[in-house]
């Protein structure tokens, strides 16, 4: 989708995961790119050209990281209950 220009990219991603308060995977998806370039683009390349949304971004991915052992367990309930 955003293969050539770089910084557009990752301002592009940043602003999807702020606005849409969603993670790395879902971003990935939406942009039809690998986690680790969505990963790549807004930890190291983000803070060079545009600190202020890098910050912005960095605070919802925090809150993720918080929330990824609760959204582990309930894809595990899920997979052995089914649905729960």
């Amino acid at each position: 989708m955003l293969k050539g220009n770089i910084e557009e990219r990752a301002e592009s991603l940043a602003l999807y995961i702020i606005e849409n308060r969603t993670t790395v995977r879902a971003a990935a998806k939406k942009f039809s790119i690998s986690k680790s370039t969505v990963h790549k683009d807004i930890s190291e390349r983000l803070p060079q050209f545009n600190r202020t949304l890098y910050l912005r971004v960095k605070e919802v991915l925090e809150v993720n990281k918080a929330q990824r052992h609760i959204r582990g367990g309930i894809a595990t309930r899920r997979k052995y209950r089914g649905n729960g």
